[in-house]
């Protein structure tokens, strides 16, 4: 998972960010000493937020008394959920419309809410978490894209309005933002302290194949989850002449995880009405969705058809009623397909829309559109590509066949119609129909592989950026991470820290106790630094026993950097190290050195502060030195 340092872009004052009640509600929660009667009072003065809160918590109370009041609602929701809900509702109270034009405020809105009903109904189900979680989750899971919107607009705008679409939204993210929306989402959530096994597949909802994950594991489960709910919040703000093949994939992953085709198709129902009771409460309008119960109900019927190898969908059109019944017989109760028709081509394409026909037979002659009038339209459309065409004719006229062929026609049949040759033709439409079937399900693999293998590379990359015995990253990521850094502090005029830690006497400690005890004390110095460091400083081991910390925010200057690492050097003075029964005393020498005029770049950094480090090495170690300039001095620490 690559989390956005949001401190390092230094766009923290940017970022969506609740306001008000709900602000207030999230600061008072980090005070552990807070009562629940202080956070219902604070609540109570906002009428809005209170009334969302109790309904809110009337949805998902297992008794019959209703919930009335903040405090109730409070105690059944749970602080956590509280915080989480507040952050959400205000954020949608906050960010309606904004300065990126080609961003739809309110369909990312109503999408998120979608989300996050499916969510926490599907969870019902499946139990891999509480409810509210689920919903905070879902609502959230997606916020990264407004992070975008907000902290980049003009540029997120051009973005949007000139999309590739040869390479995904996400890739041009990082292309032109160097981020993206699921690391801003995963960044933005464990910064709300969210925590990490949700974020997780929050972050992964999208590419489940990416996460890596166990299967049957608990972040499995989670992210193919968030990723169904996804799915259907999708089919809301999908074409309508996409919603049978969005539809169709839905319920494959929903028979995925373990849905019974019924059982979902009604809670389907129960959530579309749960969002838009939702979105009037919310002030956000929705979609107007087709009937999900029809669907479903010809997804079932095409499933069942499908258990047959030879089952066609066919759509008729013929404009004869006698003629089009007697296809119809021929093609269901003689060749057992399945079967739509339409008497003309005007009906018969709005009916393909819905049914998404392998085969079509339509008459040449017809009122209102004609044949050759309907496999223009049939062509012009990306569903229409791949549909077998069949023409009706009671003429075999070469040329009229051959303008017939150029428009898009695949076979032709003539009248009065042979049950033996229209077979014929229509195991010509099956085989067709199977090489299509054939080469999507080779796509399918090779996507699933090309995912497998940038799951490999994203693991082997991450372990050449790792350094083994300690977990931190090595000096390749480190360096990778100053040269970053050095960038953005040049560009924006911030100012860049180095700190270089050396472990005193580390080779006496290896001759005297062993390498094993060397690496034990590697280690205890590594987690020392994870835990000393703050947000925002980039860590790890450059080799040996030495250690590099990168520091850069707003204000970072020396006194500052001198303090935190005199604070990191008597943490380590203070450690005491068992190895094999034995206690070791250990401590490091320190060197510091902060961007300056005269350096060229990120290596001068590293060499200045390496003088540093060596300036304290030679005053007595166990001691911190600064460089400025070529003078090199102990850091004044007594105010």
């Amino acid at each position: 998972m690559k989390i956005t340092n949001i401190d390092q872009l230094n766009i923290r004052d940017s970022l969506p960010s609740p306001k008000g009640v709900a602000l207030a509600v999230l600061q008072m929660c980090r005070n552990e000493n807070t009562s629940l009667h202080e956070i219902t009072r604070l609540i109570q003065t906002d009428p809005t937020l209170s009334y969302r809160l109790i309904y809110r918590a009337n949805l998902t109370k297992t008794t019959s008394r209703p919930i009335a009041s903040v405090s109730d609602a409070i105690i059944h929701l749970g602080i956590q959920s509280v915080k989480q809900l507040a952050m959400g509702f205000s954020l949608i109270d906050q960010y309606q419309q904004g300065n990126c034009k080609a961003f739809d405020y309110l369909q990312f809105w109503s999408h998120s809410l979608l989300m996050a009903i499916a969510s926490e109904m599907f969870g019902n189900v499946i139990r891999v978490s509480v409810r509210e979680e689920l919903f905070a989750c879902g609502l959230l899971a997606r916020i990264g894209l407004l992070a975008l919107a907000t902290t980049y607009p003009q540029k997120y705008s051009e973005i949007l309005e000139n999309e590739d679409k040869r390479r995904p939204l996400i890739e041009q993210e990082r292309l032109y933002l160097e981020t993206d929306h699921n690391s801003m989402t995963a960044a933005m959530l464990l910064d709300a302290n969210f925590a990490t096994e949700l974020v997780e597949p929050v972050y992964y909802h999208e590419e489940p194949m990416e996460s890596g994950f166990f299967e049957d594991s608990r972040c499995y489960r989670l992210t193919q989850l968030f990723h169904l709910a996804k799915h259907l919040a999708d089919i809301a703000i999908t074409a309508k002449v996409e919603y049978f093949e969005q539809t169709s994939e839905l319920m494959l992953l929903a028979k995925k995880i373990g849905f019974e085709t019924k059982t979902f198709t009604d809670m389907v129902q129960d959530i579309i009405q749960a969002w838009k009771n939702w979105n009037t409460l919310l002030k956000v309008p929705c979609a107007t969705l087709p009937s999900f119960q029809n669907i479903t109900q010809t997804i079932e019927q095409f499933s069942e058809n499908s258990q047959n190898a030879s089952a066609l969908r066919v759509l008729v059109i013929e404009d004869d009623p006698v003629s089009r019944q007697l296809i119809q017989e021929i093609l269901s109760s003689t060749l057992g397909h399945t079967v739509f028709s339409a008497e003309n081509g005007q009906q018969g394409l709005s009916l393909g829309l819905e049914t998404m026909p392998h085969v079509v037979i339509t008459d040449w002659i017809m009122p209102v559109m004609d044949g050759l009038e309907l496999t223009r339209a049939l062509r012009a459309t990306d569903w229409g590509q791949n549909i077998y065409i069949i023409m009706l004719t009671g003429v075999e006229e070469e040329e009229k066949l051959a303008k017939a062929f150029e428009i898009g026609v695949d076979d032709y049949i003539i009248k009065p119609i042979n049950i033996r040759t229209f077979r014929a033709r229509l195991r010509a439409a099956w085989h067709y129909r199977r090489l299509q079937d054939s080469w999507q399900h080779d796509q399918k693999q090779l996507k699933q592989f090309a995912a497998e293998l940038a799951t490999s590379n994203r693991k082997l990359e991450q372990a050449a950026h790792t350094d083994i015995l300690t977990g931190l990253p090595n000096r390749r990521a480190g360096m990778e991470a100053l040269s970053r850094t050095w960038s953005i502090a040049s560009r924006s005029y911030q100012q860049v820290a180095a700190i270089l830690i050396d472990i005193d006497h580390f080779k006496n400690i290896n001759d005297g106790h062993g390498h094993a005890a060397g690496d034990t004390v590697l280690q205890t110095i590594a987690a020392s630094i994870q835990n000393t460091a703050r947000k925002g400083d980039f860590f790890c081991r450059i080799g040996g026993e030495e250690f590099l910390i990168i520091c850069q925010d707003k204000k970072t200057d020396l006194n500052s950097t001198a303090i935190f690492a005199e604070r990191l050097r008597n943490k380590v003075s203070l450690e005491h190290i068992d190895v094999q029964g034995e206690t070791i005393a250990v401590t490091i020498s320190i060197g510091i050195a902060l961007k300056e005029g005269y350096m060229q770049n990120e290596d001068e950094l590293i060499k200045a502060a390496d003088k540093a480090l060596y300036a304290a090495k030679h005053a007595g170690r166990n001691r911190i030195y600064c460089a400025t300039g070529d003078h090199f001095f102990a850091p004044d620490l007594g105010g």
